[in-house]
């Protein structure tokens, strides 16, 4: 059965973004971005694929990413209406629609459509983000593969964003990198 894995960069307060979405204060390191790169290269936005030598990269790990709408917007803005095209996409919202047949816009229940995708044949599922989407989505999170990047911000977009419910998870794996941050990986226990 195929994982979902909630792959994100974090502050070390535990910060995805800003209180506004903002998250270009996030630090882009070069040894993280060459392991991460290395590791799961369908990571990199389809647009900045070819300027980090990605354009024919096979997708190692995902072959469907899902987020919700303050994860997408961003990608809006610029004009992009599909941040993955060499992934199956799936964004929930309720009050976006698209037309870019690329990307499917889910209004109903996020537990129920990855429940769904779980028992399909593939890769993974990557959660792209956000918060309030990750905590909705806590209880069907197999892993978590978190970048946290040696920062503080006191205040914006939790991993979590919801009300108090402790899950517990353990540590599978955890590397540090000389510019500071450290990628953890953890699995449901």
């Amino acid at each position: 059965m195929r994982k979902l894995v909630y792959y994100i960069g974090t502050t070390i307060d535990g910060f995805i973004a800003g209180p506004n979405g903002e998250f270009d204060f996030l630090p882009i390191e070069p040894d993280v971005l060459a392991a991460i790169n290395a590791e799961m290269p369908e990571t990199v936005p389809t647009q900045f694929r070819a300027a980090v030598g990605l354009t024919e990269a096979p997708n190692l790990r995902f072959d469907t990413v899902v987020m919700g709408r303050g994860t997408y917007e961003p990608a809006l803005k610029e004009g992009i209406t599909s941040p993955y095209a060499h992934l199956r996409q799936y964004v929930f919202s309720r009050t976006l629609t698209s037309s870019d047949p690329e990307v499917e816009i889910v209004s109903g229940d996020p537990v129920d459509v990855i429940r769904g995708l779980k028992q399909e044949d593939g890769q993974d599922i990557w959660l792209c983000g956000g918060g309030h989407l990750a905590r909705q989505l806590l209880p069907e999170i197999d892993e978590m593969v978190v970048k946290r990047y040696p920062l503080a911000i006191g205040a914006g977009i939790s991993m979590f964003d919801g009300p108090f419910n402790p899950v517990r998870f353990a540590v599978a794996s955890t590397r540090t990198f000389e510019s500071g941050a450290a990628v953890i990986t953890y699995t449901r226990t």
